[in-house]
């Protein structure tokens, strides 16, 4: 598949490395998730930039395979890598991984890919108003390229063979920023039954400021049908979040009265682990299944019934946390 004049992949999308001063720092961060249609198989793959002031940046390559019939996921990472924005791409690292309008490709470890996506969805930019993405709170700025996308290609994982992706469907992700949030979650999902072109893409997050913790707030979207509903946002009532490693029971609020409960399970060791580091040294441990079950039940005051929506490991589920007693094995490989 070569994505077509059709193809809504936004080529607005740049990185903000290239124009970071010397003195600043900053984190930044291009990624995908794919999942296949039939099994609980999926890969998470990351390409970033992690800057501390007063130093030039460094480039990473983060792979993930999920499969939850085996349990753990594959992981490794490449840290240490030149790292430029080519024209015409959005970010390459080393000789061999770069990731770009409708192509990804790269090497990690025993991992190496080449796929191409496709998307018929507008980007997704999740804070609004749109001046938050001037302003420096949220210290943390998010969009989604392409917030449902299809994917094919290959991914060679040695002694696990080759995934063969056709229409894998997921999506292609950036932020960046000067700091985490002190505490997040990212839901993504896909494929639901039933409704094949539904999607949910929305971050949570609690600030620090002034010594204080902010209640959660959430940005994003739901696709039903194709309309795209706004979800959160800084008037949004109460979001309710009950939220730990091996799920999380949300609560949310959209636009034209709608109300969102969204409830994931991750398969029991299926579950990544990995640790991020920020600018300035502060360090939050991240929890990802990117094959997770995900329900919503979406109700709305237009007078139409609440609907629920199922897909068995279409889901996307990261848990960002200070805390270590979680239980999920974290990777080694150093951040930062």
């Amino acid at each position: 598949m070569t994505p077509t004049s059709a193809s809504l992949v936004s080529t607005a999308t740049s990185a903000r490395f290239p124009a970071a001063q010397l003195r600043a720092g900053m984190y930044e961060s291009f990624y995908l998730r794919a999942v296949s249609p039939d099994e609980p198989v999926g890969v998470w793959i990351r390409y970033t930039v992690h800057k501390r002031p007063g130093q030039d940046p460094k480039g990473s390559v983060w792979c993930t395979v999920f499969d939850a019939r085996l349990g753990e996921p594959f992981m490794h990472k490449l840290t240490g890598e030149q790292v430029r924005a080519p024209s015409g791409s959005w970010i390459a690292i080393g000789e061999e991984s770069e990731l770009g309008p409708g192509r990804a490709q790269g090497s990690c470890g025993e991992a190496r890919w080449s796929l191409r996506f496709d998307s018929r969805e507008p980007e997704l930019r999740h804070l609004a108003p749109n001046l938050l993405y001037r302003l420096p709170l949220p210290r943390t700025k998010l969009t989604s390229p392409a917030p449902s996308a299809s994917f094919d290609g290959a991914l060679e994982l040695r002694g696990r063979g080759v995934f063969e992706l056709r229409g894998w469907s997921g999506m292609v992700g950036h932020n960046w920023g000067s700091e985490h949030a002190e505490r997040w979650i990212w839901l993504h999902g896909v494929d639901f039954e039933g409704l094949p072109g539904a999607w949910i893409d929305v971050a949570l997050g609690r600030l620090r400021i002034g010594g204080r913790m902010t209640p959660w707030l959430a940005n994003g979207a739901l696709s039903l049908e194709g309309r795209r509903f706004r979800i959160g946002g800084l008037r949004a009532r109460t979001v309710q979040v009950a939220e730990s490693a091996k799920g999380c029971a949300l609560r949310l609020n959209g636009e034209h009265g709608l109300t969102l409960e969204a409830n994931v399970e991750v398969p029991p060791g299926s579950a990544a682990g990995w640790r991020y580091t920020d600018p300035d040294g502060g360090q939050h441990d991240v929890i990802n299944c990117s094959v997770a079950a995900l329900q919503l039940r979406v109700a709305s005051h237009e007078g139409e019934p609440a609907r629920t929506l199922r897909t068995a490991h279409g889901g996307a589920y990261e848990l960002g946390l200070r805390e270590r007693d979680h239980g999920v094995p974290i990777a080694r490989f150093p951040d930062g």
